[in-house]
């Protein structure tokens, strides 16, 4: 893992003199302290870091390769788990490998496939390709947008980056949010809408998206998309193909030249992961080691909840000792968890999810110290159907995205007509409602399957995208590579068309993983309720960030300007209730307000 980034201005190529694209870099250095690299042709500039984890030795970038005495030059973020299948055909039509780096691999499969080449990839990538024979810059991403990649268009001059700090250190790119990007911090946030970020100079590239940039333009377009189909297969032959596809890419995602743990909460996804990956190593005379987590005063001041009905401890524990693994416990300290809250905010560029981000800073910190690569059950419930807004069909019948419980929560604690609150809610209503247009379905399918495929197409599209963006962020500001084996689009790909009575089956959220983990994990594991990422309980980490929030309004910022202070009493005062996804309640708003008042503050950010 690493970061890329550059400047491309095919007008003007002597006026692109690198030292911008440079300190650009970094702006990103966390996410890659091993090693850096310029490369520099033809009004063309890249520059990448460095996380070492694969061929340590032979995996410097930016990389080249001569091929039929045409040049080209890649910067690459991510990890191809086919590498070495992929390597075996590319050799076939006269590739030559000089490394075992999968950097390698994936420049050859540009050079051979041309613009087919991410379909040739299974994994985790962000990348760029110099063809400097023709002066063009091929991009792509990963199908389920694991790795970030944005982009910026000023003037002649073309950016790009791993990270939106990257971009807005290049004076071109003012930091400005209009309209939308502030109804999508209000309403949405830590959620984002696909096709834009807050910034309003700065896109990302789609997941599943190429892109070519030449001196006739930049044109971007889908190499991947989810499809409908109908799924015959029996609720046995179903769990069978599910489980042949994770033990698939958990084993696929294994392999590492530098120590690898799994991230065990105890629930069933980081729970499937820990059996499939503790019985591969064992084959391997290998141990297998894992982490869970908890919060400082979690036990005395945990209450069971709809979305959180028990605590991951002692299952993580249970398993930890079935399984035979090197388990350790971290937690995190409360005062740390509120002191990290701005960290978090500059590692994931946006006010993010307060506590549940800053803890991961920390975790992932503690994890750095033995572990450089783990596995990670993200995606899971996403694709296996594990929110309460899949099997409650009034939550999604409300015309509005079924995590977000109440829209007008946050924008309420502003002033209504400084935010255009009335616009913005109609603006997200109908992008919620386009968005289930572009949801793919079978023609004459039932009502529950077709219910099921939309609680998936917008839980991969926004939700899990955040997850996947958070994970990414924190885990890489520490310079550790998180895999997330539940998202190989194979599994997705396949468990979309299976029908909900399977995935659903005895009432019983994600039954189908349940059924094909079976043989895997114990009965008091495979059956437990789901439980979300943990969250802070303790009652002092509202009382540090009301303080925080109070100093804040004392200075002269965002909040000051723009809160309205009887609303803002009435949160205080009022009750503890969930408003965003499963965690986030009263003590997480009151710390996303002030991220939202330092974001401000230190991006120097401008209302257009």
């Amino acid at each position: 893992m690493c970061s890329i980034n550059g400047c491309i201005d095919f007008e003007n190529p002597k006026s692109n003199d690198g030292a911008a694209v440079i300190a650009a870099g970094r702006t990103m250095a966390r996410r890659g302290p091993d090693d850096s690299g310029l490369h520099m042709a033809g009004g063309v500039c890249f520059y990448h870091n460095r996380l070492a984890v694969m061929d340590p030795a032979g995996g410097k970038q930016p990389m080249s390769a001569l091929f039929r005495r045409k040049r080209y030059t890649i910067v690459y973020n991510g990890e191809i788990y086919n590498a070495a299948a992929l390597r075996t055909e590319l050799k076939k039509h006269g590739a030559v490998f000089f490394t075992d780096c999968d950097t390698e691999t994936v420049l050859w499969s540009y050079i051979i496939f041309g613009e087919q080449a991410p379909t040739h990839l299974n994994g985790i990538f962000a990348f760029a390709v110099h063809n400097e024979s023709d002066n063009t810059v091929f991009f792509a991403r990963d199908r389920l947008g694991v790795k970030p990649l944005f982009y910026a268009q000023m003037g002649t001059k073309f950016y790009f980056a791993s990270e939106i700090k990257a971009l807005l250190s290049h004076s071109e790119i003012p930091p400005e949010v209009d309209e939308v990007g502030l109804w999508q911090l209000l309403f949405l946030a830590p959620v984002t809408l696909p096709h834009q970020s807050v910034f309003r100079h700065i896109k990302p590239l789609l997941p599943g998206h190429c892109a070519t940039l030449s001196r006739e333009g930049f044109f971007v377009k889908p190499y991947w998309q989810l499809r409908a189909d109908v799924c015959c297969d029996d609720a046995a032959t179903a769990a069978a193909r599910v489980r042949e596809l994770l033990v698939d890419a958990t084993v696929r995602q294994l392999d590492s030249d530098v120590p690898l743990a799994v991230l065990l909460s105890g629930g069933l996804d980081s729970s499937s992961l820990s059996a499939i990956a503790a019985r591969e190593l064992a084959k391997r005379g290998k141990k297998l080691s894992t982490y869970s987590f908890e919060y400082e005063g979690n036990r005395e001041s945990f209450s069971p909840t709809l979305f959180q009905p028990a605590g991951d401890d002692a299952y993580a524990a249970e398993l930890a000792e079935h399984l035979g693994t090197h388990h350790t416990v971290l937690t995190a300290p409360t005062e740390i968890v509120a002191a990290r809250l701005y960290e978090a905010t500059l590692a994931r560029d946006l006010p993010g999810q307060a506590d549940i981000d800053s803890s991961l800073i920390y975790y992932c910190g503690e994890i750095k110290k033995q572990h450089t690569v783990v596995l990670s059950g993200e995606c899971s419930d996403e694709i296996f159907g594990g929110y309460p807004w899949f099997y409650r069909p009034e939550m999604l019948s409300r015309d509005f995205f079924p995590w977000v419980h109440d829209p007008t929560v946050r924008v309420g604690l502003f002033d209504a007509k400084a935010v255009r609150a009335s616009e913005g809610l109609a603006y997200m209503q109908a992008a919620f409602r386009a968005s289930l247009d572009g949801c793919p379905v079978v023609e004459g399918e039932s009502d529950s399957m077709r219910l099921s495929r939309r609680a998936t197409w917008l839980s991969t599209r926004y939700f899990m995208a955040n997850l996947l963006e958070r994970k990414d962020r924190m885990s890489m500001y520490e310079a550790v590579e998180v895999r997330v084996p539940f998202a190989d689009h194979r599994i997705l790909e396949y468990v979309f068309n299976v029908p909900w009575e399977i995935k659903f089956e005895g009432g019983t959220e994600k039954a189908l993983l349940r059924r094909a983990m079976a043989d895997y994990l114990p009965e008091r594991v495979l059956w437990r309720k789901k439980s979300p990422y943990p969250k802070t309980h303790n009652p002092q980490y509202e009382v540090l960030v009301r303080e925080m929030l109070m100093r804040r309004l004392s200075s002269d910022g965002f909040l000051r300007s723009m809160l309205n202070m009887g609303s803002l009493k009435s949160l205080l005062e009022g009750e503890n209730s969930t408003w965003f996804g499963q965690l986030m309640a009263r003590p997480q708003l009151i710390a996303w307000l002030c991220q939202l008042d330092f974001w401000f503050e230190q991006y120097g950010v401008k209302l257009v």
